[in-house]
């Protein structure tokens, strides 16, 4: 069911609890509001759905992808960034990686690790900063 967007800062500072597999329900919500907000976003975190879990969904050029408990566990490549988010008005200037490594879970909770660069990378640093109560 697509969910409205959450847009209250002290929810959004909050850092998300790790996820479980009792929260693959919240998976097809945080999809399906992507999707519906496809034309202005490409990202999304699950708090920003108002479920406070570590779980993004992101459009990694047209398929989109899902992953639980990400962490970034190596970076290179600092640039000057300038974006914007469904949840805060406006756009931020922000400093992000060209590169990126990220340990996550799969729909599973099997242990994934994957290099990302550019665009998507970008995408990913956006909603693991959702994830951890940075507000950008």
């Amino acid at each position: 069911m697509i969910q409205p967007i959450m847009k209250d800062p002290a929810f959004l500072s909050q850092k998300s609890a790790p996820a479980t597999p009792e929260d693959l329900p919240a998976v097809q919500d945080l999809l399906e509001t992507l999707k519906a907000h496809s034309e202005g976003c490409v990202g999304m975190a699950a708090n920003m759905i108002g479920v406070s879990r570590r779980i993004i969904a992101f459009d990694n050029d047209g398929t989109y992808e899902v992953m639980f408990n990400p962490i970034i566990v190596k970076k290179s490549g600092l640039y000057e960034a300038e974006e914007g988010c469904l949840s805060l008005p406006g756009t931020r200037k922000t400093r992000r990686f060209q590169s990126i490594k990220v340990e996550y879970q799969n729909e599973k909770f099997q242990t994934r690790l994957k290099t990302f660069t550019g665009w998507t990378a970008e995408i990913i640093q956006h909603e693991i900063d959702h994830c951890d109560g940075i507000l950008i």
